[in-house]
């Protein structure tokens, strides 16, 4: 028996590679098949099973290529009505591999048709359960993705009869691999960890601490935030089927001229620049949304861009395949191309560029002294009850858009997040907006707190 989680940082997704005697599996794979073919040809096993813990919100699955180019079968949980073949297993139904068998357990609670797979080894001893969204480390997964079909309130009772029914019954050695890790929207406050056991579980997750069902229900469902809402339509792509991986990267990979992009531009497309914060703030070409390939890439792109937005990517040289093989595991499959030699040959052709201009932590605090600056700090909103700087303003990233009728073009913003990702970010949607008296603070709040700015902790302002 062999098991490897194969994680994706940018996604906080783990996939899961399981073989026993030449067969294997693949349980939640994200887009690209490449990884998981190449696991197998590599031990010589032949993929027998694809397994879907559910319907996925935040990433694109590769189920259906996968199980194309490998001749796999597909396994959803009961209930998962596809625009594509499948094995619809029954609660309880058996599932061999080599010399082990998976057991399907419905888990309703996630989505309908959550289920969980429960490894026995050799012995038939429980092994080992692949919990999806059910359960996470430290949390479940939240009940609020059916977008108006079922409420939160009934799906949070349905997790807890999933969890008392099919999770807490198991001994407390059982190893519990999950679909998420940390930063993920998928949970709450999902644990640092992206593995733990049953017993671990049982003594540290808050969800499975003992209380009634509406007990259970009011703490799995307050304090939520709001759902990206490329949620819903990834959903329904992973529902009705995908288009096939390597015909949209064959279509995406377009070099473009400086006057070619000016041309998508004027047509609507979205300038997406992927390079890392320190040189975008050097020069980019106006307009352009910079979100850094080193962070949670994907994740800020379809959170802050229409996945069905035309997009024109910006990128360092020998990133432009990743960025849009990155965008397409979150169902960005409309790129219509990337600029030709990137930032150095839009300025050789005589275009304009602009600059973000970033300040120190020391420096930060010295404009606190001046009444026209005011702090925006980017952050989540748990992350500024904790500690903020005194006098700031909250507005997340994800919702700054939404709110840039509330700058003033006239007043000076001090941008802020927790390391300088984010705030990055922040501050090219502020200058797309023509919002341009703005200053990035290098290092965020981290740095913040060293340099000796007044700061307040708690959710009280001061």
């Amino acid at each position: 028996m062999y098991i490897e989680q194969l994680y994706t940082n940018c996604l906080a997704e783990a996939a899961y590679y399981v073989e026993s005697d030449g067969e294997a599996l693949i349980i939640d794979p994200i887009r690209e098949t490449a990884p998981y073919l190449q696991k197998a040809a590599d031990r010589g096993a032949r993929i027998k099973y694809v397994l879907e813990t559910h319907f996925h919100a935040d990433f694109i699955s590769g189920h259906i290529d996968l199980a194309k180019e490998s001749g796999a079968q597909i396994v959803f949980g009961p209930g998962a009505e596809t625009g594509y073949t499948v094995h619809h297993a029954n609660d309880g139904e058996i599932l061999s591999l080599g010399k082990i068998n998976i057991r399907v357990l419905h888990t309703p609670g996630h989505t309908p048709e959550s289920a969980c797979y429960l490894l026995t080894d050799e012995q038939g001893k429980p092994y080992c359960i692949f919990t999806g969204d059910t359960l996470f480390v430290g949390d479940v997964g939240r009940p609020d993705l059916l977008d108006g079909k079922m409420t939160k309130e009934e799906l949070a009772g349905m997790m807890y009869d999933s969890l008392h029914k099919h999770i807490l019954t198991l001994p407390d050695d059982v190893i519990v691999y999950p679909a998420h890790g940390p930063g993920s929207a998928c949970g709450k406050n999902i644990g640092k960890e992206t593995w733990s056991t049953i017993g671990v579980q049982k003594k540290n997750n808050y969800a499975l601490q003992p209380m009634n069902k509406q007990q259970f229900i009011l703490s799995i469902t307050e304090g939520l935030n709001a759902p990206p809402a490329y949620f819903f339509k990834d959903a329904m792509i992973n529902k009705s089927g995908t288009s096939d991986l390597n015909k949209v990267m064959n279509t995406t990979r377009i070099a473009l001229t400086p006057d070619e992009v000016k041309k998508e531009i004027k047509a609507g497309a979205v300038l997406l620049d992927t390079r890392e914060p320190d040189s975008f703030e050097k020069g980019f070409v106006p307009g352009s949304v910079n979100i850094g390939l080193k962070g949670s890439f994907a994740i800020w792109a379809a959170t802050l861009i229409d996945i069905n937005s035309p997009l024109v990517i910006i990128a360092d040289e020998g990133k432009a395949e990743e960025s849009i093989l990155r965008l397409a595991r979150v169902g960005f499959d409309n790129v219509k191309g990337v600029l030709k030699g990137g930032v150095p040959a839009w300025i050789q052709a005589g275009n304009a560029t602009e600059t973000i201009n970033s300040v120190t932590p020391e420096e930060f605090n010295k404009l606190l002294h001046d009444k026209k600056s005011v702090v925006i700090d980017v952050r989540k909103e748990g992350e500024f009850d904790t500690i903020h700087v005194k006098g700031a303003r909250l507005v997340t990233l994800s919702d700054l858009e939404n709110n840039i009728q509330d700058f003033n073009k006239e007043d000076e913003y001090l941008v802020h997040c927790a390391g300088g990702y984010r705030s990055m970010i922040a501050s090219s949607l502020l200058k797309k907006h023509n919002i341009h008296n703005i200053r990035n603070v290098y290092g965020g709040m981290s740095k913040i707190q060293e340099s000796g700015a007044p700061v307040v902790k708690g959710k009280t302002m001061a």
